[in-house]
């Protein structure tokens, strides 16, 4: 999550928004501002990262910006199937054959 603190909306707040939304597409900013000027620093995030206001709930705004390669997030909502990597399958390892000798000495001899 970005934070804008009482410094409002300066450059390294706008280059920590555009590197989360390169890493992550869907970033939560909280903004300490009232009203007005959350209103005005919610068009100057928007506008200097480029990306689209999915929503704003009170002090949280949901910034959207699509990643240039590798997308994880349709425009409609739908999540895009990972790549597929080649699944390990163990092999099975074979038994180890019993061992005569301690076998014998193992079981009690009958007699005297």
């Amino acid at each position: 999550m970005v934070q804008v603190g009482d410094d409002g909306v300066t450059e390294g707040v706008i280059g920590a928004l555009a590197a989360a939304l390169e890493t992550h597409e869907l970033v939560k900013v909280r903004i300490a501002d009232d009203r007005e000027g959350r209103e005005a620093a919610i068009d100057q995030l928007a506008e200097g990262t480029g990306a689209e206001v999915a929503q704003v709930l009170g002090r949280t705004v949901l910034f959207f910006k699509r990643r240039a390669t590798k997308p994880a997030i349709r425009f409609d909502g739908e999540l895009l199937p990972k790549e597929e990597k080649p699944v390990k399958v163990a092999k099975k390892k074979k038994p180890k054959p019993a061992n005569v000798k301690s076998a014998a000495r193992r079981t009690p001899r009958s007699g005297g």
